[in-house]
C-alpha cells in the first residue's frame, strides 16, 4: 500500500496535476475563449438574463435550465470554496487568488462547451429521461470508433464520484460539526445518508427542486456573510487587492509561519485548486445541463458557464480575500483551519459558525450533485439496471466515509478527477467546430 501511495502521490505532482494537466486545461479554455470570441466574458449579462428566465420550461428536458445550474453548482459549490482556496493561498501566496480567477474566466468557455454538447448529444434513456455528458457526446459526436474513449470516461467517472464526491465530503461534514459541535460522526453519518436517500430516491426531478432551493439559499447566505467581514474592513480591501496582484507576478517571501513562494507556486496551485473548485474541464458538469429542458444547446451552454463565474469569481473569492485581508494566511495553517482563524479574527470568535456550517451545507450539496454524475456513468455502462443497486450502494458509503481514515481514497480521487479530464478535453478539442458553427449560427439568427 505504500508504494501505491508513493507511486500515486508522484503521478498526482508531476503529471495527473502536474504542468501538463495544468497547461492542457488553461490552453483548451484559452482556444475556446478565442474562437468562441470570448463570448464567455461578453455575454455574461446576457447569460443571466437567460438563466432568471430558464426558472420555467416547457421545452424538451427533464428539469428547468434553472434547476440543471442549480444541480451542477451543488457538486461544484463545496469543499473547493472553502478549504480548497485556502490550501492555494497557503502553499502558493496570496498569488494563488489571481490565477484561480484567470482560470475561471477561460473555463467559462470550456465549461460553455462542454453543456453545449452535453445537450446537442444527449440521449433518452428507457425510462424516457434525458441523459448526457462526455460519454455520450464522444460516443454520438466523434463517432463508434471513439466509443471506447466514452466508456473510460464514465469508469473515471463512476469510481471518482465515490471518493471526491461522497466518502470525501461526508468525511468533511461530519469533522466540521465535531470540531465546532462536538457531534458524535456516526450520528452525522446517518443523518447525512438519510436525508440523501430521501432525496435520491426520487430521481433528477426531486434532486433538481432541491438544489434549485438550497444552493442558491446557502451560496447567498455565505456571501452575504463574508460580505459584511469585509466591509467590516473596507479599508483594507485596496491593500489586500494589490498584494494579490503583487504576489501573483513576483511570488512572495517567507513571512511568519509561512514558507514563501514563487510565482510559479501561485500559478501552479491556484489553477489546481480553481480547476478543483469549478471543475471547468473535467466533464462531470455537463451530465446535469444535459437533463435540461431546453431546445437550444447554445442557451444552456450561456447558463452554465455561470456556474463557474459565481463559484470561482463569487464564492471563492470571498473566502479567498477574507484570508488575505485577515493576514492568516502568514500563521502557517493551512486547509480549513485556516479558513477559520481567518474568519475568527474579523469577526470577534464567531466566524468558525460561518465556515462549520457552511462547509457542512456545500459538501452535502456535493454529494448530492455527484450522486447524479455517478449514477449516469453507471447507467452508460450496465443500463438502468444498475440505477437502485448503485444508489444503495452510494448512501451506505456516506456513513462509512465520516468514520475512515481518507488520506489514500482523497488521493485516489485526485487522480480519477484528472484521467476523467484527458477524454473530455480531447472531445472538446475534437468538437470544438461544432461549438463554434452553433454559436455563431446563434447568435446571427438571435431576435
Amino acid at each position: 500500500m505504500e508504494q501505491i501511495t508513493t507511486m500515486l502521490n508522484w503521478l498526482n505532482g508531476n503529471i495527473l496535476w502536474g504542468i501538463p494537466m495544468l497547461l492542457a486545461l488553461s490552453a483548451t479554455g484559452l482556444y475556446l475563449t478565442l474562437g468562441l470570441r470570448v463570448i464567455n466574458l461578453r455575454k455574461i449579462p446576457y447569460a443571466f438574463s437567460l438563466l432568471f428566465k430558464g426558472r420555467k420550461s416547457t421545452e424538451s428536458g427533464d428539469i428547468s435550465p434553472f434547476n440543471a445550474l442549480m444541480t451542477a453548482m451543488s457538486a461544484t459549490v463545496g469543499t473547493g470554496n472553502i478549504v480548497g482556496v485556502a490550501t492555494a493561498i497557503a502553499s502558493g501566496g496570496p498569488g494563488a487568488l489571481f490565477w484561480m480567477w484567470c482560470i475561471a474566466l477561460v473555463g467559462m468557455a470550456t465549461k460553455y462547451g462542454e453543456a453545449l454538447l452535453a445537450v446537442k448529444f444527449r440521449e433518452t434513456d428507457e425510462r424516457g429521461l434525458h441523459v448526457g455528458g462526455p460519454m455520450y457526446y464522444i460516443k454520438n459526436g466523434l463517432g463508434a470508433n471513439w466509443a471506447w474513449l466514452g466508456t473510460l470516461f464514465a469508469i473515471f467517472g463512476m469510481f471518482a464520484g465515490f471518493g471526491i464526491g461522497n466518502t470525501v465530503q461526508s468525511h468533511s461534514v461530519a469533522d466540521a460539526l465535531e470540531g465546532t459541535y462536538s457531534i458524535d460522526p456516526m450520528i452525522t453519518g446517518v443523518i447525512l445518508a438519510i436525508i440523501a436517500g430521501l432525496v435520491l430516491i426520487g430521481g433528477i426531478k426531486r434532486l433538481g427542486q432541491v438544489a434549485g432551493k438550497l444552493v442558491p439559499a446557502m451560496a447567498f447566505l455565505y456571501v452575504i456573510t463574508g460580505l459584511v467581514f469585509l466591509l467590516m474592513n473596507a479599508g483594507d480591501i485596496p491593500a489586500a487587492v494589490g498584494l494579490i496582484v503583487d504576489s501573483a507576478f513576483n511570488g512572495h517571501a517567507a513571512v511568519g509561519g509561512f514558507a514563501g513562494a514563487t510565482i510559479m507556486a501561485a500559478i501552479r496551485f491556484g489553477v489546481a485548486r480553481g480547476v478543483f473548485s469549478n471543475e471547468a474541464g473535467l466533464g462531470s458538469a455537463p451530465i446535469a445541463h444535459a437533463a435540461a429542458q431546453t431546445n437550444d444547446p447554445v442557451k444552456q451552454g450561456l447558463i452554465a458557464m455561470l456556474g463557474t463565474f459565481i463559484d470561482t469569481i463569487v464564492v471563492c473569492s470571498i473566502t479567498g480575500l477574507v484570508i488575505v485581508l485577515s493576514g492568516a494566511w502568514s500563521h502557517g495553517a493551512k486547509g480549513a483551519e485556516l479558513t477559520t482563524l481567518a474568519f475568527n479574527s474579523l469577526s470577534n470568535g464567531w466566524g468558525e459558525h460561518v465556515v462549520a456550517i457552511g462547509l457542512a451545507l456545500f459538501a452535502f450539496t456535493t454529494i448530492l450533485g455527484w450522486s447524479y454524475y455517478s449514477e449516469r456513468c453507471t447507467e452508460f455502462l450496465f443500463g438502468t439496471k444498475a440505477i437502485m443497486p448503485f444508489r444503495i450502494v452510494w448512501i451506505v458509503a456516506i456513513p462509512v466515509g465520516c468514520l475512515m481514515s481518507l488520506d489514500f481514497v482523497w488521493l485516489l480521487a485526485d487522480c480519477l478527477n484528472a484521467l476523467m479530464a484527458i477524454p473530455n478535453l480531447i472531445a472538446l478539442l475534437a468538437l470544438s467546430p461544432i461549438i463554434f458553427k452553433l454559436t455563431k449560427t446563434y447568435f446571427e439568427n438571435k431576435p
